[in-house]
């Protein structure tokens, strides 16, 4: 039925999900439809909420507990799958629909090898023998580009690096050659490089498959690069559907607008902060990490952070970009010390840091502190907001009623009210966990702020609103900032000054508008030729304004 070119693959139909009682909506989906033909990549675009994963999970009948199909249809190639009971659809997931989630590693079993991991798909459903099982997982190792893949096939999951893991998980995916694949946010926690490559993988694989695409994402940038069609939701709802160009470049609901206007233009800043005292002076900083090691084999020596020096001015912002492996999250946590150096010099307004005591450290660790990637990870689940953010002054000697009430008034500042003191972490969504992480880090009225990746996980909207607290508080504080990223984007949309690190050094470094803007070394070009949508920038631009 799909071969015909006229007959969707999948056709969802007036699909409304219904939410448990007490929820913020009545539906999590409201009235959907779209189509997808064989061939065809589809993009899902929205913000978190606004049902385009609730729509997948309805389509694989994978629907969280307390929710509900309340009406519509699912027709894969005509068959209604919401109509399907569970053992039915264990059939079609994995034979006729494949998925690729947004997390590798919790999508694979840490303690299965990952050819036992891709065998299982085959052994789920009854299919070849023992030893064909293997030859086919190596086979679609190297069709997914994984190196060595003899090697691989013996591997965990944790000894493989991200993009690798999702290489795996899209192996997995396209295992029995299903008639539409589902990635869930596949791309987002990539560095660019990796991204552009697990981008093209996928437009290879559906090229030689012929398979449909359903591409659920927040990026825009990704959306240029491998969409034939765009679904704009927003609360549930479709808001603008329609070809992936005219929607860039034109969109014609004010949601997508705003949404497109949300999206870092990737330009440099225009010109330098004026020049202010170092209030941070970095040199030849190295860290070498060594594991394993015996009798008869050498021990695995891995150079993370090799001489690297810079000076940091109050009032300005350091960027320090790479891919995975680069050694910048490193040489963020050696610079607070939660991982001691192996030598170097770190010098806090004229004061060496470096060699100090643990009691020591605790002092200037005050001065600065750190914003993490996943605020829910970082923030104590079983903790009231108020106390978490109290904790770093009580422990210096400020007294509770008075560190209570300083973390009301952060909390204000960064945008929530005062009287989410007394709630816990999972009350949040992921952009108010990040910024209480920020009032949690400006509780001891620190100099330096160290974000590690602190809006590679969020929405575009979300994350615009982060980076604009950021830049805010910057000039109202009088902080310097260190923010570690791999989305060069949003670098070059914050930065006065970018650091570009390789394999634990830094090959380039200056004025953002002229590291974007007129690249000298080959890596840094590589990185922004990778930038997902690069080619529709000015037309993003446009569209915003």
């Amino acid at each position: 039925m799909s071969d015909t070119p006229d007959i969707p693959v999948l056709a969802v139909e007036k699909l409304a999900i219904a939410l448990p009682a007490g929820a913020d909506r009545l539906y999590a989906v409201e009235h959907v439809s779209f189509e997808i033909r064989r061939g065809e990549t589809l993009a899902i675009v929205g913000e978190s909420g606004s049902g385009k994963s609730m729509s997948a999970n309805a389509v694989m009948g994978l629907l969280p507990p307390a929710t509900r199909v309340a009406e519509g249809a699912a027709l894969l190639e005509g068959t209604d799958l919401l109509k399907l009971d569970a053992e039915a659809m264990r059939g079609i997931r994995g034979r006729r629909i494949g998925m690729i989630f947004q997390e590798p590693m919790t999508a694979l079993d840490p303690l299965m090898r990952i050819g036992a991991q891709i065998a299982e798909v085959f052994e789920a459903h009854g299919l070849l023998t023992p030893p064909e099982r293997r030859a086919r997982a190596l086979a679609l190792l190297e069709e997914v580009g994984i190196p060595e893949p003899e090697r691989a096939i013996h591997a965990y999951p944790f000894q493989l690096s991200g993009g690798q893991r999702q290489r795996v998980v899209i192996a997995m995916a396209l295992a029995l050659d299903p008639v539409l694949l589902i990635a869930d946010e596949p791309t987002t926690a990539l560095d660019v490089t990796t991204q552009a490559q697990i981008l093209k993988l996928i437009r290879d694989l559906q090229h030689k498959h012929g398979t449909a695409v359903m591409f659920i994402t927040h990026d825009f940038g990704v959306v240029a690069d491998i969409a034939d069609r765009v679904v704009v939701m927003r609360q549930g709802r479709v808001v603008e559907t329609g070809p992936a160009a005219q929607v860039l470049s034109a969109p014609s609901h004010e949601y997508t607008q705003a949404l497109i206007a949300a999206i870092p233009t990737g330009r440099g800043a225009a010109a330098p902060p004026p020049a202010k005292e170092v209030v941070l002076a970095v040199r030849d900083l190295t860290k070498t990490y060594r594991s394993g090691g015996g009798l008869f084999r050498p021990a695995r020596v891995v150079p993370a952070v090799k001489g690297v020096s810079f000076e940091l001015k109050r009032g300005e912002t350091l960027g320090v970009v790479g891919e995975s492996g680069s050694g910048k999250s490193t040489l963020g946590r050696c610079l607070v010390r939660l991982i001691e150096p192996d030598s170097g010099s770190i010098r806090l307004d004229g004061h060496e840091t470096m060699g100090q005591s643990a009691g020591e450290m605790r002092l200037w660790r005050r001065r600065m502190q750190m914003v993490f990637q996943d605020p829910y990870g970082s923030l104590n689940p079983r903790t009231r907001i108020g106390r978490i953010i109290a904790e770093g002054p009580i422990a210096a000697g400020v007294p509770v009623k008075d560190a209570l009430r300083k973390a009301g008034e952060l909390l204000a500042m960064v945008g929530l009210d005062a009287s989410a003191v007394d709630r816990f972490p999972h009350e949040f969504s992921g952009g108010q966990r990040q910024r209480i992480g920020i009032a949690r880090a400006l509780a001891l009225d620190p100099e330096i702020i160290i974000a590690d990746e602190a809006v590679s996980a969020l929405d575009v909207s979300i994350q615009a609103q982060v980076l604009a607290l950021l830049a805010d508080l910057k000039a109202r504080l009088d902080l310097a900032l260190i923010f570690i990223t791999h989305d060069l984007r949003v670098a070059a949309t914050i930065c006065d000054t970018v650091a570009v690190m390789r394999k634990g050094e830094v090959v380039e470094m200056g004025p953002a508008a002229d590291v974007f803007g007129n690249p000298q070394h080959d890596y840094t070009r590589r990185l922004i030729a990778a930038i997902p949508g690069r080619a529709e920038g000015d037309a993003f631009a446009q569209a915003a304004g």
